[in-house]
C-alpha cells in the first residue's frame, strides 16, 4: 500500500465518539493497592476502647542458682494488698489488678486521670517445691519471689545378682 492510499484509509474511518465506552486495563497497576485498601477496610473493627486496655503484662525477670529461684517482677505503683502469689501443680502465679486515680483541681482545670488492669503472670516450677519455703518481698514497686528448689534424689549403686 502506498502512502496515499493509507491516508485515504485513515480518513474513511469514523472518528470515535464521546458516547463509545472506553475498555479501561483490566489489570492496571493500581488494582492491587485498591484491592489492599478494600482488605484493610473491611477488617477495620473501629478504634480501640478503654475495654481493649484494661490488661497489661509487667517485666518479669527469673534467675536460677545452684539452690534457688529468684522470680523478680516490676510492679510500679502497686501496692503488696495488689498482688496475689499462688502454687498449683508446679506452677507460680502471681495475678494482680492496678487501680491509679489521679483528681487534681486547680484555679483554672481540673484533671481526672484513671488507669486500671488486671494480670497474670505464671512460671513453671521444678517438681517437689516445698511451698512454705517460699519468701516474697516488695520493695519501691518490684516483687522479689524466692523459692527454694527441691533436694535432688541421690544417685545409688544397684547391685546385680547372678541366679
Amino acid at each position: 500500500m502506498t502512502t496515499k492510499e493509507l491516508t485515504r484509509a485513515k480518513q474513511a474511518e469514523p472518528a470515535p465518539s464521546r458516547a463509545t465506552p472506553v475498555a479501561y486495563n483490566r489489570f492496571s497497576p493500581f488494582d492491587f493497592l485498591q484491592t489492599e485498601i478494600d482488605r484493610v477496610f473491611d477488617s477495620f473493627n473501629g478504634w480501640p476502647t478503654a475495654a481493649a486496655d484494661r490488661s497489661f503484662s509487667p517485666s518479669m525477670e527469673v534467675t536460677e542458682t545452684d539452690g534457688t529461684i529468684e522470680v523478680s517482677t516490676e510492679l510500679p505503683g502497686m501496692d503488696e494488698k495488689d498482688v496475689d502469689i499462688s502454687i498449683a501443680d508446679d506452677m507460680l502465679t502471681i495475678r494482680g489488678e492496678k487501680k491509679v486515680e489521679k483528681d487534681e483541681k486547680k484555679k483554672n482545670y481540673r484533671l481526672i486521670e484513671r488507669s486500671y488492669g488486671a494480670f497474670e503472670r505464671r512460671v513453671s516450677l521444678p517438681q517437689g517445691v516445698d511451698a512454705s519455703k517460699i519468701k516474697a518481698k516488695m520493695t519501691k514497686g518490684v516483687l522479689k519471689v524466692e523459692v527454694q528448689k527441691p533436694a535432688a534424689a541421690k544417685a545409688q549403686q544397684v547391685k546385680i545378682s547372678a541366679e
